[in-house]
This record gives C-alpha cells, sequence and structure tokens, in this order.
C-alpha cells in the first residue's frame, strides 16, 4: 500500500488505516464480535492499513483492550493512535483536560493497549474549563518521557460555527494555532467525505502547509457512501445513526443521487470496484497529507478499503464527483 507520513517526523503510514471504533462503541451493538473483530484488525495489518485508530472512550476501555491483544503480537507492524480527553457516563460525555488526568490515561492506555509508546497520542477534546495550552504542555511532557511519539488535535464540532456565523472550522483553527505555540501538532483528524467536504475550505489546506497530517474521520458518510444502507430499513437504539437527521428513511432517499453518482464512477474502472473505495479515492486525491480512516468490524470491509488506496480517479472521475449534488439533511 501507498505510504503517507505524519507530521515533521515524517512518521509513515498506510493511505488507508483502520478505524477501530464500530468494533465496540456507536454502532450496533448486536453485531460486535470481538474475534470478528480481531481477524479483522490482523487482515488490515496484514494489507498495510497500519495506522490503528482508537479511544480510550470507545467501549468506554474495551476498544483500546481489544486491540491490546493484537498489538501483544504484532506491535511491529501497527502504527498506533489513541485519543483522552473525554469521559464518559451514563447519559452525558464531558471533557477533562486537566494535566494530571491527562498523565493518568495516557498511563492506562498504555496497559491496555499492551505497549510501551503511543505512535500518536490525539486530544479528543479541549475542556472549556483548562486552557488547551496547560493539556497540550502535558501531552508534550509525555513525548519527552517517550511514552507517546507525535500529538494530534481533534476538529471540534461544526455546530459552534454555524451558530456564529463564522467558518465550521474556526473553533479547530483557533485552537490549533495555541498549542502550535507550545509543541508541533503532527496530525489533526476531522471529517471529510463526499457529503461532508467541509473541511476543504480551511482546515485541509491549513494542515497542508504546515506539513500536518490530515486523519480523515468517516470517510464513508458513516457507511452511507457504501451504497449497502437501505433507506427505511432502520437501526438498533444503540447506533448512532438512529439519531442522525441525515439517516431518517426520508434523507436516506433523497441523499441516493450521491451514490449513484460513486457507483457510475466505479463501473468506469471495473466490475470489482465499489462505491465505498471511489469515495475513499476521492478522500486521498485532496492530498498527499491526508490518511483515510474507514471504520468497519468486518474483514471483508476492511480489505475492500485498503484496496481503495491503489484507486486513481482520472480528471473526469474527480469532476464527476465534483458535480454531485450536495448533501440534503442537518448534519448536527
Amino acid at each position: 500500500m501507498e505510504r503517507r507520513t505524519i507530521g515533521a517526523g515524517a512518521l509513515a503510514v498506510g493511505a488507508v488505516g483502520l478505524g477501530c471504533m464500530p468494533m465496540s462503541w456507536a454502532y450496533s451493538g448486536s453485531r460486535q464480535r470481538g474475534e470478528e473483530s480481531l481477524r479483522t484488525v490482523h487482515r488490515a495489518l496484514d494489507l498495510g492499513s497500519n495506522l490503528l485508530d482508537t479511544a480510550d472512550m470507545y467501549g468506554p476501555f474495551t476498544n483500546e483492550l481489544l486491540l491490546g491483544r493484537v498489538l501483544k503480537e504484532r506491535r511491529g507492524d501497527a502504527f498506533v493512535s489513541t485519543k483522552a480527553g473525554l469521559l464518559v457516563g451514563e447519559q452525558h460525555i464531558v471533557a477533562n483536560g486537566r494535566p494530571g488526568y491527562v498523565r493518568r490515561a495516557c498511563d492506562a492506555s498504555l496497559r491496555r493497549l499492551q505497549t510501551d509508546v503511543i505512535d500518536l497520542y490525539q486530544l479528543h477534546r479541549a475542556d472549556p474549563e483548562i486552557p488547551i495550552e496547560e493539556t497540550w504542555g502535558a501531552m508534550a511532557e509525555l513525548v519527552r518521557a517517550g511514552k507517546v511519539r507525535a500529538l494530534g488535535l481533534c476538529a471540534v464540532g461544526a455546530r459552534g460555527g454555524r451558530r456564529s456565523g463564522g467558518g465550521l472550522y474556526d473553533g479547530t483553527l483557533r485552537q490549533l494555532r495555541r498549542v502550535q505555540q507550545v509543541f508541533p501538532v503532527a496530525a489533526v483528524q476531522a471529517e471529510l467525505s463526499v457529503w461532508s467536504p467541509e473541511a476543504l475550505e480551511g482546515l485541509l489546506p491549513w494542515c497542508e502547509a504546515r506539513g500536518v497530517g490530515f486523519l480523515a474521520a468517516m470517510p464513508l458518510g458513516n457507511g452511507f457512501l457504501t451504497g449497502t444502507l437501505t433507506p427505511g430499513e432502520g437501526f438498533e437504539p444503540d447506533d448512532l445513526r438512529a439519531r442522525h437527521p441525515r439517516f431518517t428513511a426520508e434523507m436516506m432517499a433523497a441523499n441516493q443521487p450521491i451514490v449513484a453518482g460513486l457507483r457510475r464512477v466505479a463501473r468506469r474502472h471495473g466490475e470489482a470496484v465499489t462505491p465505498a473505495q471511489v469515495a475513499l479515492a476521492w478522500v486521498l486525491a485532496q492530498g498527499h497529507h491526508v490518511i483515510a480512516l474507514p471504520g468497519t468490524k468486518r474483514e471483508r470491509w476492511a480489505a475492500e478499503n485498503a484496496a481503495a488506496a491503489g484507486l486513481r480517479l482520472t480528471g473526469q472521475d474527480a469532476a464527476e464527483v465534483s458535480r454531485l449534488p450536495a448533501a440534503q439533511g442537518s448534519w448536527d
């Protein structure tokens, strides 16, 4: 698989990584099977999708424990990315950016992952009650201590930008400018897909200009861009899509032209090429600093996603994707 670099440290990873969240968090609980997920991680590593993206809050904790079982055997094959800064309660999620907590969270993640170093440690969300410089400074100490190799920041959700009338990622850009004064940012993680391209306007260029890696989260639109979801089929109550406005039966039906367009492009590349692979190839074409992080818990999809790294869209393909209708329905 093509290798791409993260940050000035030139940490090399496969162009398509593996988002591990669906294995134990936010998607259909009845379909979360530990052994199948383990096989999926092994398959991804075999195919060069070596960036394994997780977080302590996924489960919580169970996602890191699952990856630890793989890393115990194959640490040298993997680039480990995990996150801290969010605590999960019974009915809520809160941010915690206190330096002492960050240090304890890192040590706990190292134990669960069964490794002595985290390749990329990301701040999941900034704590509004703690200056982000203090949180980032504690994370920088972890690098100097040899527990972490590089630091990353997850983008603030776009809702604030909409409310204020500013750019969707203005808040994240302000955070990035502040933390860069403390310690270099190696990577930024934010949503980027055919139906959610907002990061192209300001966030992606900021990263490119500074040699910062861009980790494209949800590049398949939470599964919609795969063309495998049926409008009106419904989701399990614990599935995040059961509450998302874009996943109502009406909005899924209204957005089918996007999938149809991806399918048309796929057919030009052969019967085996899928809409999902076209969607991932489009994300990767947005810059050599972009790494796609499709999430899955199945071997079949991990293999399909990895193969997308070898798909090259033509100028005609890119033009056709750019003419696809904008997604309908709020993403808030």
